[in-house]
């Protein structure tokens, strides 16, 4: 007989926003998606719907990248998904984002970030004790924009802490 799998109770789909532009005399709040960054982020949702990882709620930061970004992604999702601004993960360093997954509601299974690096590589970086070695590897090194990493809990939200996550998938788009 052999052992059941532990399968994850809760996932979190971190998706740092598509490519943005630089444009002069824009504040970094009010930067736009770049040509590169209007064509991933659609992509990225699709590829997200063949997978089925579907966010039961989608928080994202305030920023116009970002929610450009979410909303290019969403259009490949089922309308039904819940979406709120949240202009705490904007640039947010990991004890913060730590501290807005842990506040997550505990009937939200699936919950998106859209957001931010250094942070959103930090997070990842703490939360994952294991995972596929070339994934890991690659997140070590960077998480570029528009990539999606997939992490697993089999503890609800509040209980998630250093090392309690499994990277399923880190997705770049460019493999896509």
């Amino acid at each position: 007989m052999t052992p059941a799998t532990t399968l994850p109770r809760y996932r979190l789909l971190l998706l740092r926003h598509a490519k943005s532009a630089w444009p002069d005399g824009v504040p970094d709040h009010d930067r736009p998606l770049a040509g590169r960054g209007l064509k991933a982020a659609p992509s990225m949702g699709r590829y997200m719907a063949r997978e089925r990882l579907v966010p039961d709620l989608a928080l994202v930061s305030t920023a116009r990248r970002t929610r450009e970004t979410w909303a290019l992604v969403a259009t490949e999702l089922p309308s039904t998904i819940e979406q709120r601004d949240a202009g705490d993960i904007y640039e947010a360093p990991v004890e913060r984002l730590g501290a807005v997954l842990r506040a997550a509601d505990p009937e939200v299974r699936t919950l998106l970030l859209v957001g931010h690096n250094p942070g959103f590589q930090d997070l990842a970086l703490d939360l994952i004790g294991e995972g596929e070695a070339d994934s890991l590897s690659l997140l070590r090194y960077k998480f570029p924009t528009g990539a999606l990493a997939v992490i697993d809990f089999t503890a609800g939200w509040q209980d998630v802490k250093s090392g309690s996550g499994k990277l399923e998938r880190f997705v770049l788009p460019r493999s896509l």
